[in-house]
């Protein structure tokens, strides 16, 4: 399952003006777009997709939702391309080195600071996911909270080196990304969004340079992340500071990578959202995700700067939607999710220093 992509090449429906910067690092140039105008001490959305695809394909339908709106009207986004990556990018000349997963995440400061801005709150899909959480243990201090959909906080092991390797001999570089975001089940399912992907990613990206990008994701280091020890050690373990909240799709190639993930961080910061038949509805998707980023578990970051009366609204969309998707178990579970964020906006406030807030959520 790969939330939150979408093929759409348009402009993302955000308030505000909107600039691309291509911007020096010490590892290179990176091409961002900024859409807003960041506001005064507020953080700025920064989103990061992943491997065969940019930030337009990746986060168009996240942005283009109507909800989304009354967020985007408060904060400014800054969506940043993996080198090469971009619509229309060159191919790099021969020989180009490009950068690692650790560089690439060091690249995100320099672009923060030249573009004045101090904090974020990060939105990152899969490779991009791992970049986020990586600029998230560098950097603390820059990084408020983060969204994960679909992240794999492991180095690759030797068995799926060595089994990447045997299916890089048959297979081509698109089946072979595909096959990063879809399970076999949803690959011989809704054929025509399958083949739609497929286009896109073979026609529309760079094929060097998405294999450049690959094999530097392929070739990540372990986060080395463990899970504190509440009272014993808390401080001084390698763990996320912030707020997380993970996503996955209960029949996404991430699910165990995702819930490995949950496991080694702080129970009382994560929240793991694990989602059932996201696939078949793009919309659907970016609804269950705007819903759930900003109320159920990251409204803590957004009530002190998004006035109540938009936050009461988007809760009181978010119950609306819950009623209208899915099974009745599913309704069971969504109408849990939409007390506690009605909860959150004016109802009683959970003691989140005592209890952990980890929880699994079929939407």
């Amino acid at each position: 399952m790969t939330a939150v992509l979408d093929i759409n090449q348009g402009s993302c429906a955000v308030s505000g003006v909107v600039s691309e910067h291509d911007i020096e690092t010490p590892h290179g140039v990176l091409h961002v777009t900024l859409r807003g105008t960041p506001k005064g001490n507020r953080p700025v959305i920064l989103t990061y997709h992943d491997i065969g695809l940019n930030h337009k394909s990746c986060f168009n339908t996240l942005f283009n939702f109507e909800d989304m709106q009354e967020i985007t009207q408060h904060f400014a986004v800054v969506h940043v391309d993996a080198p090469g990556q971009q619509e229309s990018a060159p191919p790099f000349p021969t020989g180009y080195q490009y950068p690692t997963m650790d560089e690439l995440a060091e690249m995100l400061p320099s672009v923060l600071t030249q573009l004045k801005i101090n904090s974020v709150i990060g939105i990152g899909v899969g490779a991009g996911a791992y970049i986020l959480t990586r600029l998230a243990l560098n950097e603390p201090a820059l990084v408020e909270g983060l969204v994960l959909i679909n992240v794999d906080p492991c180095a690759k092991g030797w068995i799926d080196w060595a089994a990447s390797k045997l299916s890089g001999w048959t297979s081509s570089l698109v089946d072979i990304v595909m096959a990063h975001h879809f399970s076999t089940d949803e690959l011989t399912e809704n054929q025509e969004i399958i083949q739609t992907y497929r286009l896109h990613i073979a026609q529309d990206i760079n094929q060097d340079n998405l294999a450049l990008f690959c094999h530097s994701y392929n070739s990540r280091r372990d986060l080395e992340i463990e899970r504190p020890v509440l009272g014993l050690y808390e401080n001084t373990v390698k763990t996320l500071k912030c707020p997380a909240l993970l996503i996955v799709g209960d029949t996404s190639p991430a699910v165990e990578a995702v819930v490995e993930c949950n496991s080694r961080l702080n129970p009382t910061k994560t929240t793991l959202l694990k989602a059932c038949d996201f696939f078949p509805s793009l919309k659907q998707s970016a609804a269950a995700l705007v819903h759930t980023c900003f109320h159920l578990h990251s409204i803590s970051l957004f009530s002190l700067s998004v006035p109540t009366a938009s936050m009461t609204r988007l809760a009181r969309s978010r119950t609306h939607s819950a009623s209208s998707m899915g099974s009745a178990d599913g309704s069971r579970s969504r109408a849990h999710t939409s007390s506690q964020m009605e909860g959150a906006t004016g109802g009683p406030v959970n003691d989140n220093q005592t209890r952990p807030q980890t929880m699994e959520v079929s939407c």
